[in-house]
């Protein structure tokens, strides 16, 4: 399986997550030309090279009427996308040529030290601009979803509806072509499952106009709801709403890096230094199970699901395990155990593949009284096998044929065995007897 995985251990924002895609293509230059020649407008962007504790990787600068957008001494990324500025290093907060105010603040005008500025832009505005670029409609579609997830965010953030919010610094042309970057490049990997990290978020506070607000700002954290983050000493914002809501609309599942084998790496850094590489690193291969046969075939990796139980009648765990087979177990077996205070009680074990672990995990707990699994990642060596069918004296019998490793066996299937041992009116063993002959 071609798996794309994300490691946002410095969080995540537009800028960083289109250079490290950028990356994994044979050839980023050739992507960034086409990109340029979407003619989004206003926008052009500039592919630089970038050194974070002396690791190289890619820095995107999006030029805005050929000027890159200014920042603040204490912003985390050039595309900052909501419109505070950091002041957690000290007491007071920078006086700026333009106030950074919050998306909620619709009216107030700003100006800058360069020849633009920015202007308040609806969903509605974004849906014309995203409806005139020339691209296929399932990227102008992701786009807009995108966008909708931070639409979402504000209105739920700032108690107005959907229609009423009007994007700041997330709305202008730099955030929008950030997100149709994202959007044409994973298109162009089209991985088959994408994995990310759990999301270092920052800690602290960040300061706007309106206020002092916690880390991670408050459409970041509803975004974010039910995807694995965390904080750290890493003071700032280190993931930002466009950063959250790429991540929330293309990620397949949040956790550890997967078993594979990687054939490209790339690294989307941000503008400020840390004593971590401040990057997001992108991470492009093959998961075991689309791998050849002879170096790791489809089920050698396999997860191990265990309960412990002891207030189950024996029927209902033949129920439970019936289910479990039902709905894809590999194998489901029991093992008596001992409890606590000397009570006797059944180990449940199920192996199974890993694309059906969430499915096991609910029928365990649905059909088991158990209030906690543990799991453990196993190896599983497997013979190739398949069925024949032969003809013998006694009709057509279906045999199994297994072989690898040096080895090779054949086995009749037990059915067709005890159908015909019936029918002759001979035993089992006299049976395979004649059939070996």
């Amino acid at each position: 399986m071609k798996t794309l995985y994300l490691d946002c251990g410095m969080g995540a924002a537009g800028d960083m997550l289109t250079a490290a895609l950028v990356e994994l293509l044979p050839d980023p230059d050739h992507f960034i030309d086409t990109f340029n020649a979407l003619s989004i407008p206003d926008i052009q962007f500039v592919k630089q090279e970038s050194v974070k504790c002396g690791i190289i990787g890619t820095h995107i600068s999006v030029k805005v009427h050929g000027e890159e957008e200014l920042v603040s001494d204490h912003d985390h990324h050039n595309e900052h996308e909501h419109d505070h500025h950091h002041d957690h290093e000290h007491d007071h907060h920078h006086e700026h040529d333009h106030h950074h105010d919050h998306e909620h603040d619709h009216h107030n005008e700003h100006e800058h030290s360069h020849d633009h500025s920015h202007h308040h832009t609806s969903m509605h505005d974004v849906e014309h601009i995203v409806a005139d670029l020339k691209l296929p409609e399932n990227i102008r579609q992701d786009i807009l979803a995108v966008y909708g997830l931070i639409a979402e965010a504000e209105s739920h953030a700032h108690g107005v509806p959907v229609t009423e919010i009007h994007f700041h610094e997330v709305g202008t042309m730099d955030a929008i072509a950030d997100v149709t970057a994202v959007c044409m490049l994973i298109h162009e990997l089209a991985p088959d499952e994408i994995i990310a990290s759990p999301i270092h978020v920052g800690s602290g506070h960040v300061v706007c106009a309106h206020g002092t607000l916690p880390v991670p700002a408050p459409a970041t954290a509803y975004i974010l709801r039910d995807v694995p983050i965390y904080g750290g000493s890493i003071q700032g914002e280190l993931c930002t709403p466009t950063g959250a809501a790429l991540l929330n609309h293309f990620v397949t599942r949040f956790g550890d890096m997967p078993i594979m084998k990687v054939t490209s790496i790339g690294y989307g850094m941000g503008k400020k230094d840390f004593p971590i590489a401040n990057c997001v690193r992108a991470m492009l291969g093959d998961t075991l199970d689309s791998f050849s046969h002879t170096e790791a075939p489809a089920d050698q990796i396999m997860l191990e699901l265990s309960c412990n139980v002891d207030d189950m009648t024996a029927e209902d765990i033949s129920y439970a395990m019936e289910q479990l087979f039902e709905h894809g177990a590999n194998e489901v077996y029991t093992v008596p155990i001992g409890m606590k205070k000397s009570r006797p009680g059944t180990l449940l074990r199920v192996i199974c593949k890993e694309a059906d672990r969430d499915t096991m995990i609910r029928l365990l707990f649905q059909h088991t009284t158990t209030i906690g699994i543990r799991e453990t990642i196993t190896r599983r060596y497997v013979l190739d096998r398949k069925i024949e069918t032969i003809h013998t004296p006694y009709g057509e019998i279906k045999r199994k044929v297994s072989a690898g490793y040096g080895v090779e066996r054949k086995k009749y299937e037990f059915d067709d065995l005890s159908r015909i041992a019936n029918e002759q009116g001979i035993s089992l063993n006299e049976l395979r007897r004649n059939l070996n002959e």
